[in-house]
């Protein structure tokens, strides 16, 4: 009888199992009551910095950041050091290849620190925090917002040179034009990375573009024989070989060559930087390299290198020796220069800033990104407003210094007649409030 209890239970409970099979694949069924689809919430995915900078963006980014305003203006630093034309001309070779090899170690860190931030990332993953917080902050104090100052201003005045070819340009019209290129940039760089780096691309052309034409009268005095200071006999006549000396001229050429690890600052954003990142340096870098050279060589073609040293824009009296009536051309094209470098500071900058807030060592919101356009539009605002405490602050500082300097004993007097308040300060919170002062002391 157990035997047969059992077996029916069994039977029962496979008719059961076959009914419930039965009614989950019912047709009937489903089309009176649908299931209902699973629609993924947007409102859930990761919002970020998207990957949109190409091979050709990450060239243009390292070439129009090192090329800015030097290379124009005061390629002196060298020569005054070393003395000649030839050696000049091996001290700037030397340091692109000095320069290149710092950039492909960076291209190293940037394939195996894939985050974001550059400099700042890499000393926060090696020597911590602090050391991480300390290059922050005096990158967004000191380095970024003073550079960016500066830089449009060179561009300002070089853009406006034209209009006054007789005289000096108005300090009032330069510094308005030069705080129309930092927020026109700034606005430029929240629209769009595209917007951005398309940018970054046409000034790049355009800084290559203006060396080339010193490259090609450079070398138009070459095949007449003109090259008095190129000459083997007298290139290195004058040269200085102290150690202090080539120290001094390979750091004036290693300055040159600044912002070849700007590229590691957006390293998230690249599409395939495992593999355009080092081709970018590859890329790049020689480039820099040999327009360097030749450009310093095109100069000693026309400018003896006694007059370079004195010369406060190398670029401006070549042109007007070679352009005639044209040579308006060579400012407006330093001009054109310097707008693109601060384009890559502003474009950088906002991302070392964005990597500080994301790692809490900056207010979160410099950490946020537009929901549409996919830039960090809150640190770059940041990095645009910061000039202007910055800048007060500096300028501040400057005078008291200059004050300090200029009459000590009347500023030292000054002093002390402000810090005879802090004992009446003391006295009256203490008899208002003698906690605080107890803290204080």
């Amino acid at each position: 009888m157990a035997a047969l209890k059992s077996r029916s239970r069994e039977s029962v409970n496979k008719v059961e199992e076959e009914q419930e099979k039965i009614e989950v694949s019912d047709p009937i069924k489903e089309r009176e009551h649908p299931k209902e689809e699973e629609v993924p919430d947007s409102s859930k995915a990761k919002i970020e910095l998207k990957r949109s900078i190409t091979l050709f963006n990450g060239v243009g980014m390292i070439i129009g950041t090192i090329i800015g305003s030097g290379i124009f203006i005061t390629p002196t630093g060298v020569v005054k050091e070393v003395g000649s034309a030839g050696l000049s001309l091996v001290v700037w070779a030397v340091c692109g290849v000095v320069s290149t090899m710092g950039a492909l170690c960076y291209a190293e860190l940037g394939t195996t620190i894939t985050k974001s931030g550059g400099d700042y990332t890499y000393i926060l993953e090696v020597y911590g925090e602090l050391a991480a917080f300390l290059k922050l902050w005096i990158e967004m104090l000191i380095i970024r917002p003073s550079s960016q100052y500066v830089v449009s201003l060179v561009f300002a005045t070089y853009l406006l040179k034209p209009l006054y070819p007789s005289c000096s340009v108005p300090e009032s019209a330069a510094k308005l034009i030069a705080c129309l290129c930092l927020t026109s940039l700034t606005f430029v760089n929240c629209i769009s990375v595209k917007a951005a780096t398309k940018v970054q691309d046409i000034f790049t052309a355009s800084k290559l573009i203006a060396l080339t034409i010193i490259i090609v009268f450079g070398f138009i005095q070459i095949g007449r024989g003109d090259i008095a200071y190129l000459h083997p006999d007298v290139a290195f006549q004058g040269s200085e070989f102290g150690v202090d000396n080539i120290v001094l001229a390979l750091y004036s050429g290693l300055f040159a060559f600044g912002g070849w690890n700007y590229l590691n600052y957006v390293t998230e954003e690249m599409i395939n930087p495992e593999k355009n990142l080092p081709l970018s340096i590859i890329i790049s870098m020689p480039i820099v390299t040999v327009v360097y050279v030749l450009t310093n060589m095109a100069y000693f073609t026309t400018i003896p290198p006694h007059v370079m040293v004195n010369s406060e824009a190398v670029a401006v009296v070549f042109g007007e020796y070679h352009l005639g009536f044209m040579s308006w051309l060579i400012p407006v094209f330093v001009g054109l220069s310097c707008f693109g470098a601060v384009n890559g500071s502003l474009f950088t900058s906002a991302r070392l800033f964005y990597a500080g807030a994301r790692e809490g060592q900056l207010p979160a919101a410099l950490g946020l990104v537009h929901t549409d356009l996919f830039t960090p539009v809150p640190s770059l605002i940041f990095t645009i407003c910061v000039l202007v405490p910055v800048t007060f602050i500096l300028g501040c500082v400057f005078m008291i210094l200059v004050s300090f300097w200029a009459a000590p004993f009347e500023c030292l007097i000054g002093s002390a007649i402000i810090l005879t308040g802090v004992p009446f300060y003391l006295l009256g919170y203490k008899w208002k409030k003698p906690h605080i002062v107890r803290k204080i002391l």
